[in-house]
């Protein structure tokens, strides 16, 4: 589970535990991962934490290597670590772009391409979770790279399953609307913010506890038949979004 020191990682590695998995959780602030195992285990779970930037190659893969040190070939990857980019278009410079680029889709790639590649090394069938955005799917003004990054991440989704069934790795996507995180509750405490959710159809955002249900589908043996799939999480929000 990469991105898991806070928001969606945090509360997906949590989920996965309390549904049987054994969990890696990756992250950059290893700090804040020593607290999600020590969270995991308290509740029965087995985790440990790999320190690691997912657009360093040798990083992802040392990752990698501590998680079958620990359990084996890592049968389910969750590809959620995520930047944003908040910017016009016209305003936004390389450097930018880049990072949001690297994290966002390098990122995945990185980390789909190297637990698919120790599959099928290891003759393991899989599953490959790519979390994507419905900003993947339309755009919203002001972040044009983040909507870019997202967009290419249910692409390479799409291709990815094509590679890998033939090995029984599935490949999907969750494609999240606004949820409750750290990071975004100073804006929707605010008037603003407070004023763009009553502008959403289900007038409110979502709760990170609500993602989990259908992470668990698509990694488990219930989505056995879903492969290359973009499944949407946003209370209605896509159907405005274009």
């Amino acid at each position: 589970m990469t991105g898991a020191s806070s928001g969606i990682g945090w509360a997906l590695a949590k989920g996965l535990s309390a549904a049987g998995a054994r969990i890696v959780v990756v992250a950059r602030r290893s700090e804040r991962l020593e607290l999600l195992v020590r969270e995991i285990e308290e509740s029965g779970g087995a985790a440990i934490a790999a320190k690691a930037d997912v657009t360093e190659i040798d990083s992802v893969e040392q990752a990698f290597d501590e998680a079958e040190a620990a359990f084996g070939t890592v049968d389910i990857a969750i590809c959620n670590a995520g930047i944003s980019g908040v910017s016009n278009f016209l305003k936004t410079d390389a450097a930018e772009r880049d990072a949001v680029f690297d994290t966002n889709l390098r990122g995945v790639w990185n980390v789909g391409q190297s637990a698919a590649r120790r599959m099928v090394a290891a003759g393991v069938p899989g599953s490959i979770i790519n979390v994507a955005s419905v900003l993947g799917l339309g755009a919203q003004p002001g972040v044009a790279s983040y909507c870019a990054s997202k967009g290419a991440v249910i692409q390479l989704t799409r291709s990815m399953a094509l590679d890998l069934t033939r090995y029984g790795i599935r490949v999907n996507a969750v494609a999240p609307g606004w949820f409750k995180t750290e990071i975004n509750d100073d804006y929707f405490a605010s008037e603003a913010g407070k004023e763009y959710i009553q502008r959403m159809p289900s007038r409110r955002l979502g709760q990170l506890d609500e993602l989990v249900g259908p992470v668990v589908l698509l990694a488990s043996e219930a989505g056995s038949f879903m492969n290359g799939s973009v499944v949407v999480v946003d209370g209605a929000l896509n159907t405005l979004v274009a």
